[in-house]
């Protein structure tokens, strides 16, 4: 089994419905479109990840190939054909449409008059619980989200994303929304409800890049500055988690990682236990199968 070298997520460029709310109310939301700005902020989003993969490829890892996940809302699909001619036909493994990456539902035609309470009462009530009328919530997100991930772990260690073994890098790029790409990063690294409700939304055609560190974890903190992470939404405790993925050994998760076991535990956060250890920080909520980080 090969794990990916990098894992990209890509928000789609910018549409109509960004532009204008209203297009919602007459438009269904899978099928409104990229306005000409959105295309060039695809096109960018392609240069720029074709120009991480060069920059950091080893000389081992000359063959690097791209396998692309999208959601089949009309807008990601325009953005994934316009990122995508930043890469030769040689270097594209496959493409493969994945429903369960499509936008949050908001309801079928949007009524606009309406929206204002709605989002005044889901700013109230969290933005990761709060489920729009006939439509979901976040954590619905997060549930086929997760489902999706389970399916990734089972592409990788099937191997059904290289060609033949002579792909030294395989780089996954996930072209998705605001909500999905953000959960994504969520379930990846075992991020809070609370730590999500300060996750900022990617802006159009922007992209976060996982990649391996030394040890086999996954961090954002390869490409991206603290200072990038803490704009991002990123807490002090969860940037320098990143830091500790970067030469942190697969296996670790459980005896070292840096996450969160003191603050579910008031006792614990000024324990002087001679068995702790200042960088011994558990996963606090025992979600200890990051789906490709510690799978054996």
């Amino acid at each position: 089994m090969k794990l990916p070298k990098r894992i990209i997520l890509v928000r789609h460029g910018e549409s109509k419905g960004n532009i204008d709310r209203s297009t919602f109310t007459t438009t269904p939301c899978h099928l409104v479109p990229l306005t000409e700005i959105g295309r060039e902020q695809a096109r960018i989003a392609g240069e720029n990840i074709r120009k991480i993969i060069e920059e950091t490829t080893t000389d081992s890892g000359k063959n690097w190939k791209v396998h692309f996940y999208v959601s089949p809302f009309v807008r990601r699909r325009q953005t994934l054909r316009e990122l995508g001619k930043a890469f030769e036909k040689k270097r594209i493994i496959g493409v493969r449409e994945e429903c369960r990456i499509r936008e949050q539902g908001w309801g079928n035609f949007r009524v606009e008059k309406e929206m204002k309470v709605i989002e005044e009462t889901r700013l109230k009530f969290g933005r990761f619980f709060f489920r729009y009328p006939e439509g979901e919530s976040v954590a619905d997100v997060y549930d086929r989200v997760a489902s999706f991930l389970e399916s990734l772990w089972g592409d990788i260690h099937n191997n059904r994303l290289q060609q033949d073994e002579s792909d030294e890098e395989i780089n996954l790029v996930i072209v998705a929304h605001g909500s999905s790409t953000r959960v994504m990063l969520m379930k990846l690294f075992g991020w809070t409800v609370e730590q999500f409700e300060y996750l900022k939304k990617f802006e159009n055609g922007e992209i976060r890049t996982m990649q391996l560190g030394s040890g086999g974890e996954y961090s954002l903190a390869v490409h991206h500055s603290d200072e990038e992470l803490e704009k991002w939404g990123l807490s002090q405790e969860m940037i320098s988690d990143q830091r500790w993925r970067l030469t942190a050994n697969k296996g670790e998760w459980n005896k070292k990682c840096s996450l969160y076991r003191d603050g579910f535990f008031d006792h614990l956060q000024h324990s002087s236990d001679d068995n702790d250890n200042e960088n011994d920080h558990g996963d606090g909520d025992g979600d200890s199968d990051d789906i490709i980080n510690n799978r054996e």
